[in-house]
């Protein structure tokens, strides 16, 4: 019997009643028994389920200070655990050891994976097979990817082919002032950072960029981001810095900041990463569909700046 329902009458108070009134009275508690048992049980930990978040920053190439981690925890991974934990809205468990976290057993514990990473990460093959046909496919499944997550595992394809792209360079460097151009201002994934975004911070150039596959939110601006660096430009001029991206059911969420230790705590930063935890769980809906026009308008756009505010080509 479920707590709430159950309903007792003392055996003297049937001498009240005539036979037909207690077998009246006998079908309506069975009436109410019955309800109770359909009742549906709504308990406080299946409407608080938290989304779990495995957080990989391992490190097989350059090692970010973001998430270099010294006594404790990395800059990065405490920025977003504690982030967590100030919402409400998701759990956060940090690995730098993908050869032992990354499995096919243990991602079944967890709703998203969100990488800052460099280099060849030792997945293991069962793992990486899994994650990309099955895991990633799934809905309430995605990825967060910040800053190098960019420049991982770009000779396997499948990863550079769902995360967006591979690093080519970064000619805007950490100390370097930027000025991004959002797109969609009124969408929850990057309405914290207004019509235009600036901040210090390193961002990448990038080959294997797919504008077919991706929906680009946030590039960068040319005229207000001067640099001394000569820029690469044989893979074209278009520079950009937060997209998204349906896999199947799943739902990826890429964003080329977080260098910089105090991108971590940029409000901005943070509340465009709490509203893509709620996106990829699928709290609402933004749309996905690849925008591969606003790429083609960009490179114009970065070309022209590019000729017009004197930048120099990479040799």
């Amino acid at each position: 019997m479920r707590e709430g329902c159950a309903v007792h009458l003392p055996a003297s108070e049937y001498s009240r009643f005539t036979l037909e009134e207690a077998s009246m009275l006998t079908r309506r508690l069975l009436l109410v028994l019955c309800a109770c048992v359909l009742l549906p049980v709504t308990t406080a930990s299946a409407a608080d389920k938290k989304t779990r978040i495995l957080f990989v920053t391992q490190s097989k190439g350059f090692v970010h200070s973001s998430v270099k981690r010294g006594d404790s925890l990395s800059v990065a991974e405490i920025a977003l655990t504690q982030l967590g934990e100030k919402t409400g809205q998701f759990e956060v468990d940090c690995t730098q050891d993908c050869a032992a976290d990354f499995t096919k057993e243990n991602l079944q514990k967890y709703d998203i994976v969100a990488f800052y990473t460099t280099g060849e990460l030792p997945i293991p093959d069962d793992a990486k097979d899994y994650f990309f046909k099955v895991w990633l496919k799934e809905k309430g499944h995605g990825v967060l990817g910040f800053h190098s997550a960019m420049d991982t595992l770009d000779k396997y394809e499948p990863y550079w082919d769902m995360i967006g792209g591979s690093f080519l360079s970064h000619p805007w460097t950490s100390g370097t002032q930027v000025t991004l151009t959002n797109y969609e201002p009124e969408n929850p994934l990057t309405a914290p950072f207004g019509k235009d975004f600036t901040l210090k911070e390193e961002i990448y150039m990038y080959r294997h960029w797919q504008p077919e596959k991706v929906h680009v939110l946030l590039s960068l601006d040319y005229a207000k981001s001067p640099t001394k660096n000569p820029v690469p430009t044989e893979l074209g001029y278009h520079v950009p810095v937060c997209w998204i991206k349906n896999y199947g059911e799943g739902r990826v969420y890429c964003n080329n900041l977080g260098h910089n230790e105090t991108s971590w705590t940029n409000q901005a930063y943070l509340d465009s990463i709490t509203a893509a935890v709620k996106w990829i769980r699928g709290d609402f809906d933004v749309d996905a569909t690849p925008n591969p026009q606003v790429s083609t308008e960009a490179e114009a756009k970065a070309k022209a700046d590019f000729e017009a505010h004197g930048f120099t080509s990479k040799k």
